[in-house]
C-alpha cells in the first residue's frame, strides 16, 4: 500500500551515524512527540485492557481506528534511506523522509511513498548485533530484523525480512518489546510442538529436510520442538498413546502420506482414550486436542497438498509458524465388532490392488514402483463384486458453490440407498485429495469441512474406457462424465464384498485362498487388510490441521506419465 509521505527535516549526518539517526536520538529514542509535546507512542497492554472490556456493535468501526492508532513512531534506516517508521497494533509502516525544501529549490527524483506490511504476516523479530568471529554474546547493536510471511504465485508463502537500522539501544529495545507484544497476541500460534521425522520416507530426505528448511525456521520463531525420528512402522503411534500432549500447542510429521496418516490416527485414539471412548464402537469420538501439521517429505503428499494447495515444505512451515489451522472432518473405519482406523480418504479395488503391488516391490525407486504398480494391476484389470449401501445428504437448491447440507436422520431405514454389482473401483473420500496429478482433486465434489463423504463408484467396463477416466483425472475435464461412473454425497457407507461368498456358494470351501480372507484397503495411502465388511462414517471437524484451504491447484504442471 502506497501513501504520500511525511515531509520533516534531515537530522545532521556524520560518517559514523550514515542515517542520522544518533543526531535525532532526543527525538526518537522515545517516539515522536505530538503537538502537544507528550508522546505519540501508548502502551499495547491499555490496548488489550480496553478490547477485554468488550465492545458493542456500534464501537467496532473505532475498535478497528483505535488498531490503526500509531503506537510507536521513530526513525531509521530502511534499506539505504532514512525513513520515518510508524507503528500500529494492525501495520508497520515506513516512508522515506524528505529534506526540507529549499527556497526555489525542488524536489525532483526523491520518492515520497509509504511502504507497509501487517502485522499478522509478521512471524518473528529479533535485535540485530554486529560480533567478531567466535562472540557468542553481546556486539554492536545495529538495530531490529523483522521476519515477514509473504505469499507469492500461487498458494506458496515465502519468508522475509525487513532491516530496522539504528545504533540507539534504548529506542532499539523500546520498539523491540512493542513489537513482541504484537506478536504475542496473536492466536494459534504454537510455541512448544512435537515433531516426529520419518528417516526412511521417500529417498530418505526427511531428516536432512527437517534440520535445514523446517529447523531453522522454528528456531527464528522461538518455537521449542521435541523431536522424534521413528525407528519403525507405528513407532509415532505407539508414543502418542503414551506420551504427555498437554505440555504441547500442536503435533508435526515430517514424511509422506503414511506418516501423516499414522500421527493422524494417533492423536485421535489418543482424544478418544483421554475421553474414555476408547472402546471398539465408537459413534461420536471425540476431536483431537491439538492441531496436526504436516511437512511433505514422502512418495505421495497427498494431503499436505490438499491442506496447503501446494507440495512445498517451506509454505508447510510457514503455515504452522503463522497458525494457520482448520478443522478437517475424519472417517472412521469400522467392521462389524470394532474400529479399524481413523483416515480422511479410502479406496477399494484398482486403487488398493495397485498399491498392494507397489508394496511388493518396494526395492523400485517411488515413481517407477507407482508407474509398474497401475501399469500392472491395468494389465490384469478385475471388478470386484460388492454391495454397497449408503446414506446419502440432502443439499439445499443454492447450487455448487455455496452448498449447505443438511443431515438425514442416520436411524431412518428409508433414506439408506443400496446398490450392487461388480465395480472396478470404490472411493469413499471426506477431503477432496489435491494434487498435481489431480488439479480438481480425486474427489472434488466434496470439501475439507463440509460434513460429507464422496461415494465414487466405477462398475465394470472395458480397459480402454477406464484408463480414459484415470485420464481425465489430471486434465480439468469432470471425470465423472462416464455412463459407468457414479458420484454420490453421503454421510455412511457400508462395503461388503460378495466375492468370498460367491466361491462358497460355487466350489467347496477347500478351493477358496486363505490369503482372501481379508480384502486389501488403500487408506490415505497406507494398505490396509480389512474383512469382507467395512463401515465408513463421516465425523465433521474431528481434527484441525495446520494450512489454508484451497479449492482446486492453481496452474497444474503434473501429469500421469503411466497413461
Amino acid at each position: 500500500m502506497h501513501r504520500p509521505g511525511r515531509r520533516i527535516a534531515w537530522a545532521a549526518e556524520s560518517p559514523e551515524d550514515p542515517f542520522g539517526v544518533a543526531a535525532a536520538a532526543a527525538a526518537a529514542g522515545a517516539g515522536w512527540k505530538g503537538s502537544d509535546g507528550a508522546p505519540s507512542s501508548r502502551s499495547s497492554s491499555s490496548t488489550e485492557e480496553e478490547r477485554a472490556k468488550g465492545a458493542p456493535p456500534v464501537r467496532e468501526a473505532e475498535a478497528r481506528d483505535e488498531d490503526e492508532q500509531p503506537l510507536l513512531r521513530g526513525i531509521f534506516g530502511v534499506g539505504k534511506r532514512s525513513c520515518d517508521v510508524v507503528l500500529s497494533a494492525r501495520r508497520l509502516s515506513w516512508s522515506p523522509i524528505q529534506p526540507e525544501r529549499p527556497v526555489g529549490g525542488s524536489n525532483v527524483g526523491l520518492t515520497n511513498e509509504e511502504e507497509s506490511v501487517e502485522m499478522k504476516d509478521v512471524f518473528s523479530v529479533k535485535l540485530k548485533r554486529r560480533r567478531f568471529a567466535g562472540q557468542q554474546k553481546g556486539g554492536l547493536l545495529l538495530g531490529i530484523t523483522v521476519f515477514v510471511c509473504l505469499k507469492k504465485e500461487g498458494n506458496k508463502l515465502k519468508d522475509s525480512v525487513i532491516n530496522l537500522s539504528n545504533l540507539s539501544e534504548d529506542h532499539c529495545y523500546l520498539w523491540f518489546k512493542h513489537l513482541k507484544e504484537i506478536l504475542n497476541g496473536f492466536p494459534n500460534r504454537p510455541k512448544s510442538l512435537k515433531v516426529f521425522v520419518n528417516p526412511n520416507s521417500h529417498r530418505k530426505e526427511a531428516a536432512r529436510i527437517y534440520h535445514e528448511q523446517v529447523a531453522p525456521l522454528f528456531k527464528l520463531a522461538d518455537i521449542r520442538a521435541d523431536v522424534t525420528v521413528t525407528e519403525y512402522e507405528g513407532h509415532a503411534l505407539k508414543l502418542l498413546k503414551e506420551c504427555d500432549l498437554t505440555s504441547f500447542h500442536g503435533v508435526v510429521c515430517i514424511g509422506g502420506d503414511g506418516t501423516a496418516h499414522e500421527v493422524a490416527h494417533g492423536l485421535l485414539l489418543r482424544a478418544q482414550m483421554d475421553a474414555r471412548r476408547d472402546g471398539d464402537d465408537i459413534i461420536a469420538p471425540v476431536k483431537a486436542q491439538v492441531p496436526l501439521g504436516i511437512i511433505p517429505a514422502g512418495s505421495t503428499n497427498i494431503l499436505a497438498y490438499t491442506v496447503n494447495g501446494i507440495q512445498h515444505t517451506v509454505t508447510a512451515t510457514l503455515h504452522i509458524i503463522m497458525g494457520h489451522v482448520q478443522s478437517v472432518d475424519v472417517c472412521t473405519f469400522s467392521s462389524p465388532t470394532k474400529l479399524l482406523r481413523f483416515g480422511f480418504s479410502s479406496m477399494f479395488g484398482f486403487g488398493s490392488r495397485a498399491l498392494a503391488l507397489a508394496e511388493k516391490h518396494r526395492w523400485m525407486p517411488s515413481s517407477q514402483r507407482k508407474d509398474f504398480a497401475v501399469l500392472k494391476t491395468l494389465a490384469s484389470l478385475k471388478p470386484e463384486y460388492c454391495e454397497l449401501s449408503f446414506l446419502p445428504l440432502e443439499q439445499d437448491a443454492q447450487g455448487e458453490d455455496t452448498k449447505q447440507q443438511k443431515r438425514l436422520k442416520s436411524d431412518s431405514r428409508d433414506h439408506w440407498r443400496r446398490i450392487q454389482g461388480h465395480f472396478l473401483n470404490v472411493s469413499i473420500m471426506a477431503i477432496p485429495c489435491l494434487c498435481s496429478m489431480a488439479p480438481r482433486g480425486l474427489a472434488p465434489n466434496t470439501r475439507l469441512n463440509d460434513g460429507s463423504m464422496a461415494l465414487i463408484v466405477v462398475r465394470n467396463t472395458s480397459r480402454p474406457e477406464f484408463v480414459k477416466h484415470l485420464k481425465r483425472y489430471a486434465s480439468v475435464k469432470n471425470q465423472f462424465n462416464f455412463p459407468f461412473v457414479e458420484a454420490f454425497i453421503v454421510e455412511e457407507v457400508k462395503v461388503q464384498s460378495r466375492t468370498r461368498k460367491e466361491r462358497i456358494t460355487r466350489d467347496n470351501l477347500n478351493s477358496i485362498d486363505p490369503e482372501e480372507t481379508n480384502y486389501p484397503w488403500n487408506i490415505d495411502g497406507e494398505l490396509m487388510e480389512w474383512p469382507s465388511e467395512v463401515c465408513v462414517r463421516v465425523h465433521p471437524r474431528l481434527i484441525n490441521l495446520y494450512g489454508k484451504s484451497v479449492g482446486a491447484v492453481d496452474n497444474p504442471k503434473g501429469s500421469c506419465s503411466c497413461l
